[in-house]
């Protein structure tokens, strides 16, 4: 690996440590690239393309870690937790090591998707409530037993749904961009290389799974494909 450009500090002062500290930006850059480019991506595809197919009553049981028809929605949640965290350290590192917000590109780019990122993690706490005619602990012959924001699609749920999936697609853009821009100060050419490979290869994958028709409706496969669910009465036409 190479040394970054010149304008990049190599080493920083902390006055309430009394000492200078050396800063291995390979490091971080090796960081961010795992989080944004492997992980977060992994994330997003495993709740895309892995919910189980749409069934007569859905999935019954409700959402746990300790279900594995759950699994998918787990491995999306815990997976961006894990994320935001390693990627708030790895932002507070380096915005001590340049002194503060430098306002470079990378800068701009790192900010919106750190910023954004958090951003999803308070959204997620908003998704509501479930409900289901056949979850259990609902009475399949009492309607009142059914409610909750995701099955009858509620106000709260639809915003939720518009701006947390939008959101999400438009954070993993702006984290191309950070990285992208990081490298093209840092000069690591094994790490740019993986970077454009790894993009390239959630591409291929991305348009496999397309073409499989494995992007389930969320809808559907949580609650069944009848008609007599409202959201499916509401797009019978689709």
């Amino acid at each position: 690996m190479t040394e970054p450009a010149a304008h990049i500090p190599s080493s920083v002062y902390i006055d309430a440590l009394g000492r200078s500290f050396d800063v291995n930006w390979n490091i971080h850059a090796t960081l961010m690239v795992l989080v944004w480019i492997v992980l977060v991506p992994l994330c997003i595809t495993v709740m895309r393309f892995h919910k189980p197919p749409p069934s007569e009553k859905g999935i019954r049981r409700d959402v746990s870690i300790r279900h594995r028809e759950w699994l998918f929605f787990s491995f999306h949640k815990y997976g961006l937790f894990l994320a935001m965290f390693l990627a708030l350290g790895g932002a507070a590192i380096a915005f001590v090591a340049t002194e503060g917000f430098s306002g470079s590109v990378h800068a701009w780019f790192g900010s919106a998707t750190v910023l954004l990122g958090g951003g999803q993690i308070i959204s997620s706490q908003m998704r509501g409530t479930r409900g289901g005619k056949y979850r259990e602990g609902a009475d399949p012959g009492n309607p009142a037993t059914w409610q909750g924001d995701q099955y009858t699609r509620t106000t709260k749920r639809r915003i939720f749904e518009a701006v947390h999936k939008t959101c999400g697609y438009f954070t993993v853009m702006c984290a191309f961009g950070a990285v992208g821009s990081e490298l093209m100060q840092l000069h690591i050419p094994i790490l740019t290389a993986v970077f454009v490979g790894t993009g390239l290869v959630w591409l291929f994958a991305w348009a496999i799974y397309e073409f499989k028709g494995r992007a389930y409706d969320g809808y559907r496969a949580a609650h069944g494909y009848g008609l007599e669910h409202p959201y499916n009465k509401e797009r019978e036409f689709l």
